[in-house]
């Protein structure tokens, strides 16, 4: 009834736990990870992520979302267990899917550089020209609504704005699957949810796969499908909750009864694993 093996369930308003995707498009099995300090960060995560889902990672801090995150990505190794891409066949078979972006924290921008060439970093990387890329970073920019910004540096920026172009960035390699680890939490409640309801569009027409890394109950419930909960040092998935919320959502789902019920069940399932790690500390 789950996708995570070790994962425990609670009844749910019109759901359920969410039921494993027969072909997923990212699989992980039994991966730990341990630091070379020999810090503990995940323990034998069972996860699959179906293609097209919107899935938010949910736990308290320190407990190794953005390390899981960052595995995913291909910017760490595991130390037990193993990461598979199902549709990946032949020489790619077990190698990281290619067609991926990454929205960190920070919008980490080149200072000196335009916000055009801010979003053409990830292409002068793969050496593709200017020209070849023009068109792409134009519809990149057209799609987080900085068109016009083009020629702007990040001074004249902001702080939503900066995070836009981190967005494009990501976009403009034409990913098949966006990860987004945390990337507004530092904004300002109205800047994230502007930004919140743009990302919500953005997936709506594009259909990417979105792992979505957040300690926020509330955030989680409105942009998910799915949202699963996660342990305290050392991660593991302790829930899997599915959404079962239509889209598009706009700013009457948080006043809906529906909202407020999921929102109830997922703060319930976080409390109760910070209750457990704190006992077992």
């Amino acid at each position: 009834m789950t996708t995570a093996a070790n994962s425990r369930t609670r009844p749910e308003p019109e759901g359920g736990v969410l039921k494993s995707s027969e072909a997923p498009l990212i699989a992980l099995k039994d991966v730990s990870k341990r630091y070379p300090n020999g810090t503990l960060a995940l323990s034998g995560i069972d996860l699959t992520i179906g293609d097209g889902e919107f899935m938010s990672l949910l736990g308290p801090s320190g407990c190794g979302k953005s390390t899981l995150m960052r595995i995913i990505a291909g910017l760490g190794s595991v130390t037990t267990g193993s990461i598979d891409w199902p549709e990946a066949t032949g020489d790619a078979a077990g190698a990281l899917y290619p067609d991926l972006g990454f929205v960190f924290q920070e919008p980490t921008l080149l200072p000196w550089a335009t916000v055009f060439n801010n979003v053409y970093l990830p292409l002068k990387l793969a050496r593709i020209s200017r020209a070849e890329a023009k068109q792409r970073i134009d519809e990149a920019l057209a799609m987080v609504g900085l068109e016009n910004f083009a020629g702007a540096h990040p001074r004249q920026l902001s702080a939503g704005m900066k995070m836009r172009v981190s967005i494009a960035r990501a976009l403009v390699t034409h990913p098949r699957v966006l990860l987004l680890d945390e990337p507004f939490a530092a904004l300002d409640e109205i800047t994230r949810f502007r930004l919140n309801n743009d990302l919500l569009t953005l997936w709506q027409r594009q259909r990417w796969t979105v792992v979505f890394v957040t300690h926020s109950v509330f955030g989680a419930v409105y942009l998910s499908q799915r949202i699963v909960v996660m342990s305290e040092r050392p991660g593991r998935t302790v829930s899997d909750v599915r959404i079962s919320a239509s889209y598009p959502r706009d700013e009457d789902f948080p006043k809906s009864s529906l909202y407020n019920e999921f929102c109830r069940l997922t703060s319930a399932e976080l409390r109760r694993e910070m209750r457990v790690g704190t006992q077992e500390d």
